[in-house]
């Protein structure tokens, strides 16, 4: 059993049969050193590909994003912003998203400034259940015609259609821990 698998079996919890509670360690209060070694994970299979970029979604995707930008000599992470504020100006790439936890749509947003043809990028966050996010995160990308050269997430519901379609798409998805299912209140891996 990997590393997160045995943190998840742990640490971890089911809100109901779809939500799945990390949040004492991933996505609410984060265990840094362990984020290290889940980056690490990241790092060693994507490292050679002259990645120059991290593109994430916030909020739950920068932590995780933000360690592993250290593993590739502190690289820049960008992360699309689910409400377009003042500040961002005009000139920016948007895709529609509909997030799974909270049954909303949003259009996230990123600066024009932040993504280019020039990049290279590595894709990340922290869960995949329906693929929407990740979606809404190729399309910017596609849109800025930065190269994607990779996709990777902490946790996958491998019960749910997300990965299934990111990786049809043709994007090489790393999943760190996939949840085959969830029976008695016990995550199958």
């Amino acid at each position: 059993m990997n590393l997160l698998e045995e943190r998840i079996k742990k640490d971890g919890y089911i809100l109901n049969e779809n939500i799945i509670k990390v949040d004492s360690f991933l996505n609410h209060q984060l265990d840094i050193k362990f984020l290290s070694e889940l980056s690490e994970e990241i790092y060693q299979y994507f490292k050679g590909r002259n990645i120059n970029k991290i593109l994430t979604i916030e909020a739950s995707g920068i932590a995780l994003a933000t360690v592993l930008s250290q593993k590739f000599d502190y690289i820049p992470v960008v992360f699309a912003k689910k409400q377009k504020n003042k500040n961002i100006g005009d000139e920016v790439y948007q895709s529609l998203v509909k997030s799974f936890t909270t049954d909303k749509e949003y259009t996230v947003t990123v600066s024009k400034r932040f993504l280019n043809e020039d990049d290279n990028l590595l894709i990340i966050d922290d869960f995949l259940a329906e693929g929407n996010a990740l979606k809404g995160l190729i399309d910017v990308a596609n849109q800025a015609g930065s190269k994607i050269s990779g996709v990777s997430v902490a946790v996958e519901k491998g019960f749910q259609d997300g990965g299934k379609i990111i990786r049809a798409m043709g994007y090489d998805l790393l999943s760190l821990a996939i949840i085959k299912n969830i029976d008695n209140e016990e995550f199958n891996f």
